[in-house]
């Protein structure tokens, strides 16, 4: 069963399309994380583990960035009701050892190639995560990035134009503006740390239905079933032209599929049977991700998503934020309002999604062709 097959408990059946949210009172030595994509497995792969001992050496491989203070008050009201959002970036960097795995241009620029809200219910035995089409296109309000730099606003651009023109900062001021939702935490996964955290975790086993192949993303996929390794597992959470529409849309629903598929797998792990695979997870876990300031510590992180290890595969919600396709453009696509603001409204009110928010939304024709094996 597809990922957007598998609704949690009272939420809607999201065939066809994708999409979302919050927060509750934050405590000294107890923040909490995100259960998403590929950025996904990282974090859980830390919360089940104890490794204070290797505390100095772990701590000095996080990046951090002071989201608040480059956003200041202008932000949506930190609404307290339990819930968490967290917005998880996919760096699209092709600077460094990304350039190698990324293709397309070595500029050294970077873009958010994946964006997600994960959305931790009070409690958290439950997720909602709403993916963002990178190529929508939104207003992006004026902010100021994470170096004090001042970045004009702009009128129908593209989504991840804002990672690209201001980093995370910008990043998380355009979502907060389109969603009304504060986002309580950030996390950034790079390319070539997924690859080496996927072969670490000794791949992930996935079903495709139907042939997948495309030299863009260099992925060569036969169907059936396979234990991907880093590079294939790259290939297919980048891959766009080898299924459905060729839209990012499909790519989106492959990656949901995907991050159902890694999570169910690393709950399965046991990594405390083996001290130095163990380390190794962790080392390239903490290399891989970028976090908020709040998260950038060992302690911090290990203890945000050490409170994420009840949120199975079945309790997660994948949904895509409700689009068309842009008339002008079929490159693009616009925000269904209408539908986005049930969205957002629910996941402020910690609720689940209703059907009607979801149905009649563009989606990329890739629904079913990974499975979780």
């Amino acid at each position: 069963m597809s990922a957007e097959n598998t609704p949690e408990p009272g939420t809607p059946d999201t065939t066809g399309t994708t999409g979302p949210r919050h927060r509750g009172p934050r405590r000294k030595g107890s923040k909490a994380l995100r259960v998403t994509a590929w950025t996904a497995a990282g974090i859980l792969v830390l919360g089940g583990t104890g490794f204070g001992y290797l505390y100095v050496k772990l701590n000095g491989n996080i990046k951090s960035v002071d989201i608040n203070q480059a956003l200041g008050t202008d932000r949506p009201q930190n609404v307290d009701n339990g819930s968490q959002d967290i917005l998880v970036l996919g760096s699209d960097s092709r600077s460094g050892g990304n350039e190698k795995l990324a293709g397309g241009i070595g500029d050294g620029s970077a873009r958010s190639d994946t964006a997600m809200i994960v959305h931790i219910y009070e409690g958290h035995q439950k997720a909602t995560v709403v993916s963002l089409p990178r190529d929508t296109l939104v207003e992006r309000p004026e902010c100021t990035d994470t170096h004090g730099a001042n970045r004009p606003a702009a009128q129908n651009v593209m989504f991840n134009s804002a990672y690209s023109t201001g980093g995370a900062a910008c990043a998380v001021k355009t979502v907060e503006s389109m969603t009304g939702i504060r986002m309580d935490h950030y996390i950034e996964v790079d390319f070539a740390g997924f690859q080496k955290l996927i072969d670490e975790l000794g791949g992930v086993e996935i079903t495709t239905t139907r042939n997948i192949e495309d030299p863009n993303s260099r992925l060569t996929l036969k169907a059936g079933t396979h234990t991907l390794n880093g590079r294939q597992a790259l290939g297919l959470v980048r891959t766009r032209h080898g299924v459905g529409d060729g839209s990012d849309l499909g790519r989106i629903q492959l990656q949901q599929a995907f991050i159902k598929a890694l999570v169910k797998q690393v709950k399965d792990i046991g990594v405390l049977s083996s001290p130095k695979r163990l380390y190794d997870l962790a080392d390239t876990a903490t290399r891989t991700v970028t976090t908020d300031s709040e998260l950038g510590s060992v302690t911090n992180l290990a203890s945000f998503a050490s409170g994420l290890k009840g949120i199975t595969a079945s309790q997660m919600t994948m949904v895509t934020m409700p689009v068309q396709y842009d008339p002008a453009d079929p490159n693009r696509v616009l925000m269904d309002k209408p539908k986005a603001d049930l969205v957002w409204k629910a996941l402020k009110a910690d609720k689940p999604i209703p059907r009607s928010a979801t149905q009649g939304t563009a989606h990329g024709g890739a629904n079913g062709v990974v499975t979780s094996s």
